[in-house]
């Protein structure tokens, strides 16, 4: 059974108090900081990249350099038909079974828009402007934190989640940030694999940030 420690993150310390608790391994979602605190199980490792020291990989090179006719928009954190729409197709596609399959417009609408903190949405748009991938991002002292990216899964090879990753990467090191902070990672998970191909790598673990290794 999963259980998490919830912590409320209105208030005027809001953005302090969620700088120094994504810095102990929190994470966002709308107003409220949370951790798993599982019973018997500790597979949930908070992860980040080192902005300055991460180095691509071949393949991760190939798809910057595939993109670079992409355009980047970064907005204000206001939802939209167009980005609904995106959403809606890649729960169906990655994530049919899971919390967020069967979001209202007015629940999406929240998961964007409600935040206590500094928040914006990347949009990234194909040569003939479509919308093909969606980042919420939250802006910290130390770094950027990617709380949600969705994005077009038909065409597979285009690889728009590890792109935006590459773009967010860069964006912070422009910015002069320390780190990007991206979620959870679960080793041995199908859908969590992609996230160990970003080297270097940092987990929190017992009270300290670390190097990820991967076996092998």
């Amino acid at each position: 059974m999963e259980r998490k420690v919830l912590t409320d993150l209105s208030g005027p310390n809001a953005a302090s108090v969620h700088d120094r608790l994504s810095q102990a391994g929190f994470r966002r979602s709308h107003t409220i900081a949370y951790a798993p605190v599982c019973m018997d199980c500790r597979a949930c490792k908070p992860m980040r990249l080192p902005v300055a020291r991460f180095q691509p990989s071949r393949t991760q090179q190939r798809i910057w350099k595939r993109h670079q006719d992409i355009k980047v928009t970064i907005t204000a954190p206001i939802p939209t038909q167009e980005q609904f729409v995106l959403f809606q197709a890649y729960q169906e596609s990655r994530h049919t079974n899971g919390d967020m399959a069967h979001m209202s417009w007015q629940e999406y609408a929240d998961l964007i828009s409600s935040t206590p903190v500094e928040t914006v949405v990347m949009e990234f748009r194909s040569t003939t402007d479509q919308l093909v991938c969606v980042s919420l991002v939250d802006v910290m002292s130390d770094g950027l934190s990617a709380v949600y990216t969705f994005y077009d899964t038909s065409t597979p090879a285009d690889s728009w989640g590890t792109f935006s990753i590459l773009w967010l990467r860069q964006l912070a090191e422009q910015r002069g940030y320390l780190h990007l902070y991206l979620g959870y990672y679960v080793p041995g998970s199908q859908k969590m694999a992609y996230k160990a191909k970003f080297q270097p790598a940092e987990i929190f673990q017992g009270g300290h940030w670390g190097p990820l290794t991967i076996p092998g």
